[in-house]
Order: C-alpha cells, then structure tokens, then sequence
C-alpha cells in the first residue's frame, strides 16, 4: 500500500480530463486543466473531503467499492484500473470489472453522437459516461446507482411527472431481477437488492412479485426548467454481457419533441444549476 503514490496517480488522472469528456459544464474561470477534486468526488458518490483525502495521502485505506467509483469516474482503463487498486493494497472486485469501465466500442460511439443526448450506464444504473447534450436533458452524472436512488431519494423522481412514477418504479424493478440474475446473483447485486428490500417497502412489494423484464426501450416524458415537458423515445444499446448499455434518448418524427431536442442542443447545460436530474 502506498497512499502517496496513490495521490498523485489519482491528480494526474484528473487534470487529464475536461469536463465535457464527463458531461460537466467547463467554465471560463479555470486556472488548471482537468476537473476540479468537488466533480470527481461527485462523479464517484463521495464527500469532497474524503476525495481531497485521497489526493493528499491520508486518511484510511479507501475500500475497493469507492476505488472502483473513482476508476469509473476518471474514466480509467484496464491497467491503471489495476494499478490504482495496487497502490491502495486493494484486490479488484471479482467480476466488477466488467461493469464497472466503459467499454472501448461503446465508449467511441458515444463520442460520435454529438446530435442526440446520449449516455452509457451499467445493468445497476450507474452512469459510466455521458455527452453534453445529456446533462443537458438529465442533469450531470451522478454517482452510484440510480435504481437505488430512486427508492432512497424521492427528490431523484422530480424530473418525471408524478404520474409517471408508478410506470418507472416497475420498469427499474423489473430490469434489477434480469440483471440480477444475469450477473448470477453476485454479490454487488444482491447487496443492492438486500439494502433495497430493508429500506423501501415499494420495492419489496415490486420484488416480491417476481416480475422480470429487460428493459431495452420505452417512451418518456421529461419534465425541462426550460423547455416544459419533453416526451421522447428512450432506446438501449447492449453489450455482448448485457452489463453495460449505450442509452440515446430521441423525438418521434413529427412531434414537438423534434423542436425541442433543437433548442436544447443551443440552450445546452448553461441553465442547470443543481444535479438533480436523471
């Protein structure tokens, strides 16, 4: 274990980075290159102090959990992955790889849509990557899954009607138990499942009733502070393992939904002012 070395791998591997590889507004007013430490630490789901700690050398030993977090959101391949968690005297969660790094293929693609917003997400909702016209539409990436935000965080619904909620509740359910079981019950899975059954009578309603469908494509209506409510269709690109997906949201030809992706595309993310879209 060395976690001064660990440190300064980690400050180089975030003043390689702009915020818009991330999704993240840039800024004129930025003395450095790179992302600051406050959107790693958002990015990967951590408080700002305990990231600041990990740059500086001290504090504990970071567990493989936030390791893997802060590999996802700095964007780390295979080997820096590896070695990140060789510095922190850590062992990579067995199987977690594969989820947990944006896949070149998928990652390359997402870079060529520029037009449409897009993002790529893991089978528990974790966002990997996303391009700027997704912030624009959701909000900045946030760390963690968004299944488990869901049903801790009544706030992560607003920006889906109320109405809608009881449809997206099923639906994220739904597609947990085909991952679930895809991942052959893992225990990153199963931990997400237990906590949720514990802390959300909702979702242990839902679970209960074994209920299973992947979900590969479905019609949203996204509620913009600027543009009102914008209803499109939201469609998912799977990997070979079914463990990360490209998702791309559009507007069906002829609706208002056209016009409106337009405006979001020039209004962009300079309107966003907190993170709490999805």
């Amino acid at each position: 274990m060395n976690l001064a070395e660990l440190g300064k791998f980690l400050h180089t591997r975030r003043a390689r980075i702009t915020p818009a590889e991330v999704g993240l507004i840039g800024g004129s007013r930025r003395r450095v290159p790179g992302l600051r430490r406050e959107e790693v630490a958002q990015l990967a789901g951590t408080s700002v102090d305990y990231y600041i700690e990990l740059e500086r050398g001290s504090g504990a030993r970071p567990s493989a959990q936030v390791l893997a977090a802060v590999a996802r959101a700095l964007r780390l391949d295979g080997d820096e992955r590896d070695h990140l968690f060789v510095l922190a005297g850590r062992t990579a969660l067995a199987g977690h790889a594969t989820a947990a790094h944006v896949q070149p293929a998928m990652l390359a693609l997402l870079d060529r849509l520029d037009s449409t917003p897009a993002r790529i997400i893991t089978d528990l909702h974790e966002t990997l990557a996303q391009n700027r016209l997704a912030t624009a539409l959701i909000g900045p990436p946030t760390g963690g899954s968004y299944i488990a935000r869901w049903f801790a965080d009544p706030a992560s619904r607003s920006i889906y009607p109320e109405q809608d909620h009881p449809h997206h509740t099923r639906v994220l359910v739904h597609d947990l138990r085909a991952a679930v079981a895809r991942r052959g019950h893992d225990a990153e899975a199963m931990e997400m499942v237990v906590r949720l059954r514990r802390t959300s009578e909702e979702f242990a309603a839902l679970w209960d009733t074994g209920d299973v469908a992947v979900r590969r494509g479905d019609r949203k209506r996204i509620i913009h502070p600027e543009l009102g409510i914008i209803d499109i269709h939201c469609q998912n690109l799977f990997s070979e393992d079914g463990r990360q997906r490209l998702q791309f949201y559009t507007a069906p030809p002829g609706s208002p939904a056209v016009e409106q992706l337009r405006l979001l595309s020039a209004i962009g993310v300079q309107t966003l002012t907190e993170p709490s879209f999805r």
